[in-house]
Formats: structure tokens, C-alpha cells, sequence
């Protein structure tokens, strides 16, 4: 595979790369709602947990190359996102947490690693820090752990293009596929105040991560991921260049390295 979409102008037309067959999936009821996932490959663990406003078919790139190492991958589509339903309760990303556990525990899954992309790092993080026996490490990428690490928002083509392939994605896979720009506005209300991580909290983390942020992120402050590496103890600091919030769809073979280099070390 040798991908390079840094205009996300394929993902805009065609999405990522198609999923593969899964030999398990299904839905995971919790908490009020229905949780979709699916499962390939045997070995140890690894849960996907995709960005906001997206589903866990933006993953398509990674799950074959995961598999291939020798994993089990499970892919999730978050609360309310893709296929998975939500109840009317508003986002927190505790009950998101929430979710991937009753995921895992539906499948029998002990321990897994965790690979978060934007909303789903802060997920990924919170469900280490609830459970740290349950997770052997999160790649923690491109998001921020309280409000302040995140920039200003302009929009770029590069955004636009996303956000449009996410509509079309939600109108196709979401059981309310005519509910897109009030999902989206429920959405973006929890990213304004969630989450609130201080520096005390982070500290009390004690699972390995790996705090991964492009060097042309639109969303995340680079001081931020720097203070969340040295907040969070015996966090390492990964800087993907010449990508942005976006890497696993821009450059997912550069991307997909990292991440297995980081599995490799757990």
C-alpha cells in the first residue's frame, strides 16, 4: 500500500479503503444504546476508536495491516455514530468509555491496546485511566485532554472535504440518516467542554502511551500534545510530518508504521 490522499480529495469521493470481510459483528447494547463493532484476525487486542463525526470505516487503511501483524483488530462505531444508535442523553466521552468496555467484554476480550484518532484518543485515554487493567497501552492521536489545547477553528478545503464525506457516511450507515446537522451540533457541544483533565489527573495514568500529533494539525495545539507527553508519566512524544489531523487517510502507510512500531513495544 502506498497511499498518499494529503487533500483528503479520494476520501471526499470514495471514503477510506473498504473494509475487509469481518468474520464477527454485530451490536453490543449498553447504557441505552446500541453499539455496532466488528472483529478480524486473532492475537493479541487492538480497538479502534475513529474520530468525531466519523465511523469505524475511516479505518479501512489500518485494519488489513494490523491484521496482518498478527492481531486481532476490533473496529467500533462510537455512540451515535455510523450504525452504532445513542438514547437522548448528551455525549460524554465517559459514556463512550463506557461503550468500548461493554464492547470488549462482549467479545471476551481481557486486555487490549487502544488507537484513538481525535475524539476517540480522548475516549481511548479515559477508558485507561477507569481501567487501567483492561488496557495495555493507548496511541493517542491528535486530540486534546481539556479545552485549552485546541486552536482556533478555520476552516480549510481539507476540513470541508472531511466533513462532507462524514454526511454522506452518516446518511447511509445511521439508522437516522435525516438527523445529520442536529448530531453534529451534539457532537460539537461536548468537544467545547469535554474533556477536563488537569495535569494531577494525568499523572495518575499508568498505562504506556504514545502522544502522536501531525506537524500540520488544524485542530490541536502542538504545546498541548508536548505538555500532555510530559504530564502523562513515561508518555512518549510522536510527531508525524508533513500530515495533519487527518494522517491515517493522508499517509496511512507512514502512519500505520508508527502505530505497529508502537504496538511492537508494549
Amino acid at each position: 500500500m502506498n497511499v498518499t490522499d494529503d487533500e483528503l480529495l479520494r476520501f471526499d469521493s470514495h471514503g477510506a479503503a473498504p473494509l475487509p470481510d469481518a468474520g464477527r459483528q454485530g451490536l453490543v447494547a449498553n447504557d441505552g444504546a446500541q453499539i455496532w463493532y466488528a472483529a478480524y484476525g486473532s492475537g493479541p487486542a487492538v480497538v479502534l476508536l475513529h474520530g468525531g463525526l466519523g465511523n469505524s470505516g475511516n479505518w479501512g487503511y489500518q485494519v488489513p495491516a494490523l491484521v496482518s501483524s498478527g492481531r486481532q483488530v476490533v473496529i467500533i462505531d462510537s455512540r451515535g455514530h455510523g450504525r452504532s444508535t445513542r438514547d437522548q442523553r448528551h455525549y460524554t466521552y465517559e459514556l463512550m468509555a463506557a461503550d468500548v468496555l461493554a464492547v470488549m467484554d462482549a467479545l471476551l476480550i481481557k486486555t487490549a491496546a487502544l488507537v484513538g484518532w481525535s475524539d476517540g484518543a480522548c475516549t481511548a485515554l479515559i477508558l485507561a485511566d477507569q481501567q487501567p487493567e483492561r488496557v495495555s497501552g493507548v496511541y493517542f492521536f491528535a486530540c486534546n485532554m481539556d479545552p485549552s489545547g485546541t486552536l482556533e477553528f478555520k476552516p480549510t478545503p481539507v476540513i470541508d472535504r472531511c466533513f462532507s464525506r462524514h454526511r454522506k457516511d452518516y446518511q447511509a450507515l445511521s439508522a437516522t440518516p435525516n438527523a445529520f446537522d442536529s448530531f453534529v451540533a451534539d457532537v460539537s457541544r461536548m468537544m467545547a467542554i469535554e474533556p477536563n483533565y488537569t495535569a494531577a489527573d494525568l499523572a495518575t495514568i499508568r498505562v504506556p502511551v504514545a502522544v502522536v500529533l501531525g506537524e500540520n494539525d488544524e485542530f490541536i495545539k502542538r504545546e498541548h500534545a508536548d505538555y500532555l507527553a510530559r504530564s502523562i508519566p513515561d508518555a512518549e512524544l510522536v510527531l508525524l510530518p508533513e500530515v495533519s489531523h487527518f494522517a491515517p487517510l493522508q499517509r496511512p502507510e507512514h502512519f500505520n508504521r508508527e502505530v505497529l512500531a508502537f504496538l511492537d513495544r508494549l
